[in-house]
């Protein structure tokens, strides 16, 4: 599992917060404590629970060689950030596209910019309301209301939200809360 520099993740042992911060220090007090239970790890931006190898850092399991620089090799220019996908498109959207100045990569490339300005806000609400979900489809699921607090999440009802959520353990709920602040900025 590769983590951004500055990410952030959450351990749960049950309902209970164990852990929270940087990666590097959660994964520290999580391998310290091998002898329990194994936790629930979420990832604090995308909501997604992480499966995380909590063998002490010395335990790695042993590599095929040439596996490293064989899933390594990629079509495009990788030391750009590059990376060659496929597209479909119909024919006028090709002709659209190369009569574009720079072509169809700088144009698309544009289009993509502006589209991500001006839906930032959009996406951002839509991005908490599905990491809260996550988070909640993997810890909450079986807890009273899970369905209609759902409901409300994706309706973007906070006070419904919140009262549906307001008998869960408080660890779970404060964290639910964190990972949906977002999704209430345009309501």
């Amino acid at each position: 599992m590769t983590f951004a520099p500055d990410s952030t993740i959450t351990a749960f042992a049950g309902y209970t917060r164990i852990a929270a911060g940087p990666q590097a220090e959660v994964l520290a007090l999580l391998r310290s404590r091998a002898d329990a239970e194994p936790p629930f790890v979420f990832d604090d931006r995308t909501g997604e629970r992480l499966d995380l190898d909590l063998r002490p850092t010395g335990a790695t399991p042993a590599t095929e060689p040439g596996a490293d620089e064989q899933a390594t090799r990629t079509v495009g220019r990788p030391k750009l950030g590059v990376v060659a996908r496929e597209v479909t498109l119909l024919p006028r959207h090709w002709d659209w596209l190369s009569r574009q100045p720079g072509g169809a990569s700088v144009a698309l490339r544009r289009l993509v910019d502006e589209a991500r300005r001006v839906h930032a806000d959009r996406d951002a609400q839509r991005a908490s309301r599905e990491a809260a979900y996550r988070f909640m489809s993997a810890i909450a699921g079986d807890l009273p209301g899970f369905e209609e607090a759902a409901r409300a999440l994706f309706a973007g009802e906070r006070a419904r939200f919140a009262t549906l959520v307001e008998p869960w353990p408080a660890d779970l709920r404060a964290y639910l809360h964190q990972l949906a602040a977002a999704a209430w900025s345009a309501a």
